[in-house]
């Protein structure tokens, strides 16, 4: 029997956006084919292949009004249905898709799958002036011999991938809290810098924010204008700040009140905490704690989520898929929640709170938290042991984890396949013996094996523990991207991922061409909730 689906008319959906109330607004394609056709500035990518792995997460709330939407080539309507069957009891279908969105004449956004984020820097330098200097001005003081600092807003292991010469990793609001520890005379010039653009302003602009003495400047393009204007980068290298000690705290706690107060920045203690966890039937609650997440695993608060300050800030669609939700941030001495905070407050996504005395005198949790993942296990799924598999040999491997991934490491004789194309691949898939479906755990493969058995007469069995088991088992692996069943839609096209110098040198100069046009695209778009504070 076929439930008819809701649907929702491009004008209405505008209207929804702009209402003040709780939604989430939903794309269900892959990332690279919402990159090049376009997408909704307010919609959160959320692939059809991956949904039921991270939409708990998102939209925790089961009666959110869910809009769903895609290209018009019925994604959005398995993707709603499936919602359904999870439990969503709000969920609606964007008639006629992202089309019917332009034809109403409303923005469509393109480059990126979370245009937002790039596009929230991009308005950040726009509207503060913030400060730059370009590759060349950089060295050249250098050369002179000047008093310069470099702190690269990126995290340690982006750091150690690759970095300037010199730098320092102090990712997101940590900024704030440890740049007393790096920056140790108010004469110096402290420059900021990351892969591009993004990082580097808002990480200028939030030492101005805090008062900061020094002069204070982002590098222009980052590590990628360094490399088209023919310098090496360092790789392996490994220098992070270390925690605040009593005076750069002091110092820190200042900043951050003076960044609160010019941000409105609000705070609730734990009664008011609990009684939003009360109402959570009615109100969306993200508990997020924004410390690192080794910080976070030494002891949380029940409940929480690590969401460290570098990836929530501006990436915030990566925790919440609910806007106008409640976002209670929590971190050990209001520092980095208040300067997390501060971004999402202008980022205009939600109703965000620092929680005060977070930790004390709870009884925290210890370790990772594990994802909820909706509709598994699946009943009835044939498993297949990485022993039982490494001994046959009619068996086709069908691998499910992210293209990246697989061209690092996959089972031999495995093809690359997007879930969500999966049963209309069915025909392609080579041999005639059983299909064995793997991803990193084994659960995404669970969850296609479901959809892919009732689509054809061969055995489809899963790999017991996924990828993971068979590296536990000490088998092999090979690399590389030979004869995929499906192109890596699941990424968005980028020249880091180029092998070829000029071919990434020209991605680079894509990417960066892209993000100084932002702020016009911004311009012809009515539903921007950024806030602006002076």
């Amino acid at each position: 029997m076929t439930t008819s689906l809701a649907t929702i008319s491009a004008t209405s959906l505008h209207d929804l956006l702009t209402d003040g109330e709780e939604y989430a607004l939903l794309d269900v394609r892959e990332a690279r084919v919402t990159a090049e056709q376009g997408s909704i500035l307010l919609a959160v990518s959320v692939p059809l292949s991956t949904l039921e792995l991270r939409v708990a997460g998102l939209v925790p709330r089961r009666s959110t009004r869910v809009v769903v939407y895609d290209g018009g080539d019925g994604l959005a309507e398995r993707g709603a249905a499936r919602l359904a069957e999870l439990g969503y009891t709000d969920v609606v279908v964007l008639e006629g898709g992202l089309a019917a969105w332009a034809e109403a004449g409303f923005k469509v956004q393109s480059g990126g799958d979370h245009v937002i984020g790039q596009a929230f820097g991009e308005w950040i330098e726009e509207v503060y002036s913030t400060p730059h200097i370009s590759v060349e001005e950089y060295r050249a003081k250098l050369a002179a011999g000047e008093d310069v600092v470099l702190l690269d807003s990126r995290p340690l292991p982006e750091f150690e991938n690759h970095s300037l010469p010199g730098g320092t990793s102090v990712p997101g609001a940590e900024l704030v809290y440890r740049a007393g520890e790096v920056v140790t005379s108010p004469d110096s010039l402290v420059v900021v810098n990351c892969a591009g653009r993004t990082r580097s302003i808002l990480g200028a602009q939030v030492l101005i924010n805090a008062g900061l003495p020094n002069r204070v400047v982002s590098l222009e393009g980052g590590t990628q204008s360094w490399v088209l204007e023919g310098h090496e980068l360092d790789h392996g290298e490994s220098s992070a700040a270390p925690p605040p000690a009593e005076q750069a705290l002091e110092n820190a706690k200042a900043a951050a009140g003076r960044i609160a107060d010019r941000f409105g920045v609000r705070t609730v203690d734990g009664d008011t905490l609990r009684r939003f966890r009360q109402e959570q039937r009615e109100r969306s609650l993200y508990l997020l704690d924004v410390r690192t997440p080794e910080e976070f695993e030494q002891g949380h608060l029940a409940g929480s989520v690590s969401a460290p300050s570098w990836d929530v800030a501006p990436w915030v669609f990566r925790y919440i898929g609910t806007h106008h939700a409640r976002i209670v941030l929590v971190d050990n001495d209001l520092v980095r929640a208040t300067v997390a905070a501060s971004w999402i407050v202008q980022f205009g996504w939600g109703e965000v709170f620092v929680l005060r005395d977070a930790l004390a005198g709870e009884v925290l949790e210890t370790g990772p938290v594990q994802r909820e993942v909706l509709g598994a296990p699946v009943a009835g799924v044939e498993r297949v042991s990485a022993a039982e598999l490494r001994d046959r040999s009619d068996a086709q491997v069908v691998d499910l984890q992210p293209s990246q991934d697989f061209r690092a490491g996959h089972l031999p004789g495995a093809v690359f396949a997007l879930r969500s194309r999966l049963v209309g691949s069915v025909e392609e898939i080579p041999g005639d013996g059983p299909v064995v479906l793997t991803s990193p755990d084994g659960v995404l493969a669970e969850l296609a094996a479901a959809e892919l058995a009732p689509a054809t007469g061969r055995p489809v069995r899963v790999l017991d523990g996924g990828t993971a088991a068979w590296r536990a088992h000490g088998l092999p692996l090979e690399t590389g991207f030979d004869a995929p069943l499906h192109p890596a839609d699941d990424v968005v096209a980028s020249g880091w991922r180029e092998t070829d110098p000029e071919r990434r040198k020209a991605g680079f100069r894509a990417y960066l061409s892209w993000e100084l046009g932002l702020v016009a695209e911004l311009n012809q778009d009515d539903t921007v909730p950024f806030a602006t504070f002076h």
